[in-house]
């Protein structure tokens, strides 16, 4: 095995992977974190370079444009890679074709586009091991977790968007965690539209509130108690049979009755059916290696 690269971890800073409009960026930066954020969408990057021309000035913001991959092409301005960019919804954009299929399954139209392909490991050893990561990069998450096995220090807290359609690559992002010494699990729900976040003193607000497209609140400010592998791996399990009845594949979405039947529960239950969960995890070396505590 190869000897893991010595990058020292920066307390201080926070990797946005799928930087969107900056719903999570907005967050951090408030939080008085400094954030290196990713995004492979060029619209979606220059609406943030505008939004947060403040925090780039003054070096709390490094926007890195491009999409994390691990295969690419070369060409005469560099490595670049294949981005289908969602033409109805600007968070679907994705460099996995599984996921482009599944967006016209939903309607949607894609626009092929070429981007610059980003080496994650490389970002990882020019700006540090982040406290955090979040990636919320539609299809290609374990890409960032793959990466980190070439690392001696991992980030404290990792959340992912977790795999909705196959068990099997759920079962492999747990397997990548825990190879990473990650050894207790949230699962939770992307529903945190209006949701508060307390902000530090001093900065003039109290209170942030999340925008719609957030991954919420990190760390030790995630609802719910840790739990270990199998038992958040008996949460999934439920997860998935709601996936399997109104999910992106299941019979009803593809059928005007059944989305319509989906519209009415949600209006019922006031959320989303079934929505979809982000994996948040925590590190053994914040608990000395004990799960669940």
């Amino acid at each position: 095995m190869s000897e893991l690269i010595p990058t020292p971890k920066d307390p201080g800073l926070i990797f946005d992977v799928g930087l969107h409009h900056g719903q999570d960026t907005d967050h951090y930066l408030k939080k008085g974190y400094r954030v290196v954020a990713f995004e492979a969408d060029p619209a979606n990057a220059q609406f943030c370079r505008e939004r947060f021309a403040s925090a780039i000035s003054d070096g709390r913001l490094t926007i890195v444009e491009g999409a994390i991959t691990e295969s690419f092409v070369e060409s005469e301005t560099g490595r670049t890679v294949k981005f289908y960019r969602n033409e109805h919804h600007t968070l679907w954009g994705s460099t996995a074709e599984d996921w482009a299929v599944r967006n016209e399954v939903l309607g949607t139209t894609n626009e092929i586009i070429s981007v610059p392909a980003i080496d994650f490991a490389e970002q990882v050893q020019r700006f540090g091991v982040p406290h955090y990561l979040k990636a919320d990069i539609v299809g290609s998450e374990v890409i960032c977790l793959r990466a980190l096995l070439r690392f001696e220090h991992k980030p404290d807290y990792i959340s992912i968007r977790s795999e909705k359609i196959v068990f099997r690559r759920l079962e492999y992002e747990f397997d990548l965690l825990e190879q990473l010494g990650y050894v207790d699990f949230k699962a939770i729900k992307q529903d945190f539209d209006h949701i508060r976040s307390e902000l530090p003193g001093g900065n003039g607000q109290k209170f942030h509130i999340f925008e719609e497209g957030a991954s919420g609140p990190f760390g030790e400010e995630t609802a719910g108690r840790w739990r270990t592998r199998d038992e958040i791996m008996r949460q999934y399990r439920k997860v998935f049979v709601k996936y399997w009845l109104f999910g992106d594949y299941s019979y009803l979405i593809q059928t005007e009755r059944g989305r319509k039947l989906i519209s009415n529960l949600e209006r019922v239950v006031r959320r989303s059916i079934p929505g979809w969960y982000d994996t948040h995890a925590r590190h053994s070396e914040l608990t000395g290696g004990a799960p669940g505590l």
